[in-house]
């Protein structure tokens, strides 16, 4: 194999779909004002206490230019034209256009932990219901986890490698890093790369519910009357995490490159770290998360002192987010009472695999406005009074370094250090 190149690999765009908004534009504007996206879910029905969810207002395939009525009956899982969308969104937000040059050194990389379970559940519903020869003979592609980069590359034209990082919760910063290494190794000059999930059916909810892992409210819960209270990371009264669905998609580049096809870089992603826990399928590992984010900065060429914002995994579980705060401690100890906390899921909710790269997009917007954005709905918990958690609505903060956290399921860590430019 050859040499690495050891570019420079930078962020051009972004582009996300949240419970905030279905484009970024509404997701930031919204988010800076300490707004909260969560609503009764709408998308199904399901006899649960754990029925507030992120929904993305006003999402609907059908309407995209590129959707005809076939192709909407044949791609059912919802997490292909909301891939297709995304990336179209992304690069239209980073400048770039698809040409002869720059389609084959254009990779895609979009993880996603559920993949097409929608489209599984409707081919189980017809063969249930109508026999053998109504599953779909599109069902197998409907859940192949490349299948979104394959069809936003056949829609938009980059022929540059297509991969699905498989990270759970941590799939969104498993594409940023891996697709980063691509960059700076040579092998691609530009990529997408993020996470995706179209999750809300009733079973994941109610896999996710009993397993204690989503809140259930209660009429004495404070979310009852209110449901945009539901998630509150860091807070006294967290009950579990707010499902949602959502995608987010970075358009990166080899910084040369960009610069010769006269593209402006917002961030630099400057580090990355990334293990496994050996130790349970869904409670982290304080000693493994805490090399996790060392192992971060120090790719990045930094200290600890150097990182000026962290943008927390912040799941709003009891667990969760004592043991993140424990590793924060652990990592930045008298640095942490100097560093604003921001936790993205007590706005947009619980995204899965979407939700690191939509948490990367929202961290390099905040540098690029001198900003830090929220963790709303935040009780003061007594354990916890040594983090400087961002209340109520955006603070003007000029950084320059943030860490931005991602955790899942099975043990696996990854965390990203960005460089606002």
């Amino acid at each position: 194999m050859q040499a690495p190149k050891n570019r420079r690999v930078v962020v051009l765009g972004y582009a996300t779909a949240t419970a905030l908004g279905k484009d970024f534009a509404s997701t930031w504007q919204r988010a800076a004002a300490g707004e909260a996206g969560f609503r009764r879910l709408s998308r199904c029905q399901v006899e649960t206490r754990s029925n507030v969810v992120g929904e993305i207002p006003d999402w609907d395939p059908t309407r995209l230019p590129m959707v005809s009525a076939k192709e909407a009956s044949v791609w059912n899982a919802g997490y292909v034209f909301l891939t297709v969308e995304m990336c179209r969104q992304a690069l239209v937000d980073a400048g770039l256009a698809m040409d002869a040059q720059v389609a084959p050194r254009t990779a895609c990389l979009i993880g996603s932990a559920l993949n097409g379970s929608d489209a599984y559940r409707i081919a189980m519903g017809n063969y249930l219901q109508h026999g053998p020869l109504k599953v779909s003979p599109y069902l197998l592609p409907n859940l192949c986890a490349n299948l979104p980069a394959g069809k936003a590359g056949m829609e938009l034209g980059f022929t540059g490698p297509i991969v699905s990082p498989q990270g759970a919760c941590a799939s969104g910063n498993h594409a940023i890093g891996l697709a980063a290494r691509m960059i700076r190794d040579g092998d691609a000059d530009f990529a997408l790369a993020g996470g995706v999930e179209t999750c809300l059916i009733p079973e994941i909810i109610l896999g996710f519910t009993n397993m204690l892992a989503t809140i259930k409210v209660g009429e004495k819960d404070r979310a009852y009357s209110d449901p945009s209270q539901a998630s509150r990371p860091f807070s006294l009264d967290r009950k579990g995490f707010v499902l949602a669905e959502g995608a987010g998609v970075l358009v990166l580049a080899a910084e040369e490159v960009a610069h010769s096809h006269g593209l402006r870089a917002r961030a630099e992603v400057l580090g990355v770290g990334w293990n496994s826990d050996a130790h349970h399928f869904t409670r982290p590992n304080q000693a493994t998360v805490v090399q996790c984010m060392q192992a971060a900065i120090a790719d990045a060429g930094l200290e600890p002192t150097d990182i000026e914002a962290v943008n927390a995994h912040g799941t709003s579980t009891r667990a969760g987010d004592s043991t993140e705060a424990d590793c924060l401690r652990s990592v930045f100890g008298r640095h942490l009472a100097r560093l604003p906390i921001s936790a993205n899921k007590s706005q947009v909710g619980h995204s899965l695999g979407a939700a690191a790269a939509i948490e990367a997009a929202l961290a390099i917007e905040s540098m690029q406005q001198q900003l830090v954005l929220p963790t709303v709905n935040h009780l003061p918990d007594p354990e916890l009074a040594d983090l400087d958690v961002v209340p109520n609505i955006a603070c003007k903060y000029p950084h320059e370094h943030v860490l931005s956290n991602a955790f899942g399921f099975g043990g696996t860590n990854c965390c990203l250090v960005f460089r606002g430019l």
